[in-house]
């Protein structure tokens, strides 16, 4: 069942996470919420000027609100429907790029490393607290960013949390 959120001009200019949270929140409240992973579709209906070329990873205003959103709840990227290319989407917004024609979008290369390795730490940790086994989860997560990481790397986090 995919979840939507629903965002707009006035939300993402008043930096309002109210869309955001009174879907979110109640998911925290479930039993299992293993049961929503990979279920959130953002639906972004931010108006532009007429002729405005911009994707919507290129609008200031948007971004600003993402990065918002990712301050508030960090472990969204475990809701986020990566099949449809979700996670990709959201490390957009929070990652610096540029569009090629040719190759499509085009990460700043330690941005994403960075991102990606937050992310990896900060989904860890909450999906250890949450008793939701992880490692196959995060290789899977950073591979849809182009990423490899292998077993020793989890051993070394695991240590670390000793």
């Amino acid at each position: 069942m995919t979840i939507t959120i629903a965002l707009n001009n006035d939300s993402i200019n008043n930096l309002d996470l109210s869309p955001a949270s009174t879907v979110i929140e109640p998911l925290l409240l479930e039993e299992s919420i293993v049961s929503q992973e990979q279920q959130l579709h953002f639906e972004v209906n931010y108006e532009l000027e007429p002729g405005d070329p911009r994707e919507l990873s290129e609008i200031p205003e948007v971004r600003l609100w993402f990065v918002r959103l990712d301050a508030k709840y960090p472990w969204l990227p475990f809701l986020l429907d990566w099949k449809t290319g979700e996670f990709a989407r959201y490390a957009a917004m929070l990652v610096p790029h540029q569009f090629s024609s040719k190759e499509g979008i085009q990460y700043n290369p330690e941005a994403l490393e960075i991102f990606l390795m937050h992310k990896i730490f900060v989904l860890s940790d909450w999906l250890q607290y949450k008793n939701i086994p992880s490692q196959s989860r995060l290789k899977s997560l950073a591979q849809i960013l182009g990423y490899e990481l292998d077993d020793a790397f989890f051993e070394m986090i695991e240590k670390g949390n000793s």
